[in-house]
């Protein structure tokens, strides 16, 4: 029985893995501050690196405390003109420039511009005109687009003879801006009456025609 037992024993510990031990190593530096980083800029403190270096030393702007408040498009109302400093080099910048190019506006109605007009009236026009010797009057339009838009304008096929209008091309303001003045002509030479017409006015940029009906009582 005893055989037995020590033959168990001794065969375990034959398959029992054996571990192996690892060196400890140790790093002394002597004389080393292992404490941290104890490194300070001058006078303890960082100044500021964000610093433009598009201006001259020594350029004061002068730039005042309120400016600005009004917001970009103040300066632009009535005659005042922008105020501030302009930077060294730069004052009198496009003064001497020679301009080539820039927008250009039409002088003549495009040949086969259509100027049938709407199905409704944008507003009615009445006049009374002194039939020998005509009538003209002016017809003030509110601008309806966003931008600067050219315009042309002319009455319909179908329309009286007597009617013309100028200027027939021209520029038209933005929306809120001024309105554009139209000079309606009618000359009946002698003829009495009621006369109509359809003073259209295209707007070819836009994609939008304005459009008034036009009547003269001739006497």
């Amino acid at each position: 029985m005893k055989f037995i037992v020590y033959f168990f024993v001794t065969t375990a510990s034959a398959f029992t893995p054996s571990i192996p031990s690892r060196p400890l190593t140790r790093l002394y530096l002597k004389g080393a501050d292992m404490s941290g980083n104890s490194w300070k800029p001058d006078s303890e403190k960082m100044g500021s690196t964000d610093t433009g270096d598009y201006f001259p030393e020594g350029y004061n702007p002068d730039i005042a405390f309120t400016d600005g408040w009004q917001g970009s498009q103040a300066s632009l109302a009535g005659n005042n003109k922008r105020s501030g400093p302009a930077i060294p080099g730069l004052e009198n910048l496009g003064a001497d420039a020679t301009m080539y190019g820039g927008i250009t506006q039409a002088s003549e109605i495009p040949p086969g511009m259509d100027f049938t007009p709407p199905s409704i009236p944008d507003g009615v026009f009445e006049m009374n005109v002194q039939a020998v010797a005509g009538t003209a009057k002016e017809l003030s339009v509110n601008p309806v687009c966003m931008g600067f838009e050219d315009y042309y304008a002319a009455f319909s096929p179908g329309s009286h003879p007597s009617f013309s209008v100028s200027p027939a091309v021209g520029r038209m303001d933005r929306r809120g801006g001024a309105p554009t003045v139209l000079k309606i002509l009618c000359a009946p030479q002698g003829q009495t009456g009621l006369l109509e017409g359809n003073l259209v006015i295209n707007l070819p940029d836009d994609g939008t025609k304005i459009y008034y009906q036009v009547k003269a009582n001739a006497v």
